[in-house]
């Protein structure tokens, strides 16, 4: 696939806080189901990446493009319909709404997007048997172990097909056996789910199975050699 067709392009972008250069002249271009990491010591910029690219933030310079439309001239309702149709976020902390039962939250994104209940919960069934949570779909959030939200969250992520998900930190509150079962159920459904997963990360267990891998130093982002 030709850059023409990236699925995600950053072009000569720049963000700054004050004074401070979080990222500059950052040019990437990412192809559709590519799995991306980005990584960087903490603070280096890899979250706030990831708000440019779900359009959470504004680049103070330059342009970011998703699926071929620049999101610079968006107003704040068309990026949030942007998110809520085109994307899937997963968090370090999970996010997952406590009052809800573990199916309803893997509902909660198809339901935004206008799929009956019937279609949702078809839906929520399939991806909680794919990631070995069949059993949950009744239970709430704080019924399970870390790991188990996490894939609660990675479900939900999917759940109204996305064509990305960024992935900020998925990890990092887990423990070390936990984390890397739960990257690979990560990396793993978004290949077959046909999406593009863009993850931030300090953990570098993932490199070995990621497509391309872009390190963030003193406001530059790199690209890995192979």
């Amino acid at each position: 696939m030709s850059t023409a067709e990236a699925q995600i392009r950053l072009t000569a972008v720049n963000k700054t806080y004050g004074a401070h250069a979080v990222l500059e002249e950052c040019n990437l271009s990412i192809q559709a189901g590519e799995f991306v990491v980005v990584v960087g010591r903490s603070g280096s910029g890899k979250s706030t990446l990831l708000n440019l690219i779900g359009g959470l933030d504004r680049p103070t310079a330059g342009v970011v493009e998703l699926l071929g439309q620049s999101l610079a001239g968006l107003t704040e309702d068309e990026l949030s319909r942007v998110r809520c149709r085109r994307l899937g976020f997963v968090f370090q902390f999970f996010n997952l709404i406590p009052t809800l039962t573990v199916q309803e939250n893997v509902r909660l994104p198809m339901a935004l997007n206008g799929a009956s209940k019937a279609q949702g919960i078809r839906r929520a069934d399939l991806l909680l048997r794919e990631l070995g949570l069949d059993e949950c779909g009744s239970r709430f959030p704080e019924e399970l172990s870390g790991g188990e939200q996490q894939r609660v969250a990675i479900a939900r992520a999917l759940s109204h097909r996305p064509n990305i998900v960024l992935a900020d930190e998925p990890t990092g509150n887990l423990d070390l056996e936990t984390a890397e079962e739960v990257l690979a159920l990560l990396e793993q459904t978004c290949r077959r789910h046909g999406a593009t997963l863009v993850m931030a990360t300090h953990s570098r267990e993932v490199l070995g199975t990621a497509d391309r891998v872009f390190t963030i130093r003193a406001a530059r982002i790199h690209e890995e050699p192979p």
